[in-house]
C-alpha cells in the first residue's frame, strides 16, 4: 500500500533523525567545544549533507522497499547488500534500546516509580507494545503517528529558540570556555545525532512516488533539522550557565527562560520527541528485515505481508522484541556508540553505491547529485576518518556484526538460491549454467529432474 507522500516522507526523515540527542547532547557538545559548539552542529551538518546527496541520488532510483540494504545489494551484489542489510538493522535496534533508556529517564522525573527496576519493566514494555500495535494496524495509520509527534516535538523546541534567542545572554556565552577542545568526539556525537536518515527511505514500496520524493524529503528535512540543532545549540550555550554541567540542558534552560513550568514542558518535549523516535523505528526498521526475509536471507516469515493490514506483521513483532530486550538489558552511553560507529559503515558504502550504480546503470533520471562521484569520495573519506578515530574499546561491535552476518550469509546462501531458481521459472528464464546445483542428473543439455519436467 503506498500511502506516505512527500511531505509526510519528510515528517518521517525529521521524526527518524530528531530523537533523544537534541535534548542531551548539547551539555556534552559545550563540555567539548565550548562557546563554539554551535559551530561544531553546522560543521558537523555540512559533512553529514554531502551523505545525504549522495543518499538522494542513489535512493531515487529505486521504489522498493530496503533503504542501503537494496541501494548495496543493487551495486556490489547480494553478499555486500546482505552485510548492509544486518548491520543497518542492528545499528537501529540499538539505536531503539538507546532511546528506551532515555525515555524511562525522563519519564522517571515526572513519574519517579518508572525509576524502579519493576517500573522500568512495565514502562520499556508498554512503550514498545503500544509502538508496536500502532505499526501492526497499517501503515496509514503509522503515518498519521509519525506526522503528529514529529509536529509534537518541534513545538517545543521552537519555543525554546524564540524565547531564549530573545533573552541572549553575551556574557554566559563567553564564559563557556574548554581549555582542551575535542573537535572530533564532538563531530561523531553529532553523527549519531543527526543520523536516521538513512532508515526514512526504506518503506520505498510504501511511498507514493519514491523515486521522486525521496530527494526532496532528504534535502528538505536536513535542511531543516541543522538549523533547529544549531539554534538549540546557541540557545542553550547562550542562556544556560555551566552548560557542560546539566545533565538535562534543554530542560534547564527552558527552567531559565520559563522558570519550573519551563522545566516541566522540557520533560515533557523530551518524551514526545522520543516516544515519536521509537513510533518511526517501528514503522522503518521492519521493512529491512522483510526486504531480506522476502529474498530468503532472512527466515521467510519476516518477509510475508498480512493480507488485512498489508504490512510485514512478524518482522514489526520482532523488531520490536528485540529492541525490548536489548533496552532491558543495557544502557544509553555503550548503545549509543555501538549504533554511531556501526552507521558509519553503512553511510559510507551508500555513498560509494553512487559511484558503481553510475557506471552500472548509467546516469539517474529522477534526481542527479551535483559532481555526484567527487561527493561520494569525499563522503567515504568522512566517514573512514571518524572510524580511523575510534579505539578497540568502542569499534569491536562493529566487525564482530559483520562476522556474524557472513556467518548468517553463508547458511541462507541455499535458500536464496532456491528462491531464485523459483524466480527464474516463474519468468521463464531458467538457465542451467545459472544453477547447475538443481540438475543433480544431466545429460548434455537435458537436466533429469521433476521440476525440469515442467518448463
Amino acid at each position: 500500500m503506498r500511502a506516505i507522500g512527500r511531505w509526510a516522507l519528510t515528517a518521517v526523515v525529521i521524526n527518524c533523525v530528531i530523537g533523544s540527542g537534541v535534548f542531551g547532547l548539547p551539555a556534552t557538545l559545550a563540555a567539548l567545544t565550548g562557546a563554539w559548539s554551535p559551530i561544531a552542529v553546522l560543521i558537523a551538518g555540512a559533512g553529514v549533507f554531502i551523505i545525504v546527496i549522495c543518499f538522494a541520488e542513489v535512493g531515487s532510483r529505486f521504489d522498493a522497499a530496503g533503504g542501503p540494504y537494496l541501494y548495496t545489494r543493487e551495486a556490489f551484489g547480494p553478499a555486500v547488500g546482505f552485510q548492509i542489510g544486518w548491520l543497518h538493522v542492528w545499528t537501529r535496534i540499538l539505536a531503539a534500546a538507546a532511546v528506551l533508556n532515555v525515555f524511562v529517564s525522563y519519564l522517571s522525573a515526572l513519574l519517579p516509580w518508572a525509576a524502579t527496576a519493576p517500573g522500568r519493566i512495565v514502562t520499556m514494555t508498554a512503550g514498545m507494545a503500544l509502538v508496536t500495535a500502532v505499526n501492526v494496524s497499517g501503515v496509514r495509520q503509522a503515518a498519521w503517528v509519525v506526522n503528529a509527534f514529529t509536529i509534537a516535538k518541534l513545538l517545543p523546541l521552537g519555543a525554546l529558540v524564540v524565547f531564549a534567542l530573545l533573552r541572549l545572554n553575551r556574557e554566559v556565552l563567553s564564559a563557556q570556555i574548554v581549555s582542551d577542545p575535542n573537535w572530533t568526539e564532538a563531530i561523531l556525537l553529532l553523527v549519531f545525532a543527526y543520523g536516521g536518515f538513512e532508515s526514512a527511505v526504506v518503506a520505498g514500496s510504501e511511498s507514493r512516488d519514491p523515486k521522486r520524493d525521496t530527494a526532496f524529503a532528504l534535502m528538505v528535512a536536513m535542511t531543516i533539522i541543522t538549523g533547529v540543532y544549531a539554534l538549540v545549540q546557541l540557545a542553550v550555550v547562550g542562556i544556560l550557565p555551566d552548560a557542560a554541567h546539566h545533565p538535562a540542558p534543554v530542560s534547564a534552560t527552558l527552567g531559565v527562560v520559563l522558570g519550573p513550568a519551563g522545566v516541566t514542558l522540557g520533560s515533557l518535549a523530551v518524551i514526545l520527541s522520543v516516544y515519536g523516535w521509537l513510533a518511526g523505528f517501528g514503522l522503518m526498521t521492519p521493512r529491512i528485515l522483510y526486504a531480506m526475509g522476502e529474498r530468503g536471507e532472512l527466515p521467510r516469515f519476516l518477509g510475508r505481508v498480512d493480507p488485512r493490514t498489508r504490512v510485514p506483521a512478524g518482522a514489526i513483532l520482532v523488531n520490536s522484541a528485540l529492541a525490548l530486550l536489548l533496552g532491558l538489558v543495557s544502557n544509553f552511553g555503550q548503545l549509543a556508540t555501538f549504533s554511531a560507529i556501526s552507521r558509519l559503515g553503512i553511510l559510507g558504502m551508500t555513498c560509494a553505491a553512487l559511484i558503481a550504480l553510475r557506471r552500472k546503470c548509467g546516469e539517474p533520471t529522477d534526481f542527479r547529485a551535483p559532481a555526484g562521484p567527487v561527493l561520494a569520495v569525499v563522503g567515504v573519506a568522512f566517514c573512514l576518518w571518524l572510524l580511523s578515530t575510534r579505539s578497540l574499546a568502542q569499534a569491536w561491535f562493529l566487525p564482530v556484526v559483520l562476522v556474524t552476518g557472513g556467518i548468517v550469509w553463508t547458511g541462507r546462501k541455499s535458500e536464496v538460491r532456491r528462491l531464485k531458481f523459483e524466480n527464474e521459472l516463474r519468468t521463464s528464464t531458467f538457465s542451467l549454467a545459472t544453477f547447475p546445483s538443481y540438475c543433480p542428473v544431466q545429460v548434455g543439455d537435458v537436466c533429469f529432474t521433476d521440476v525440469t519436467r515442467s518448463i
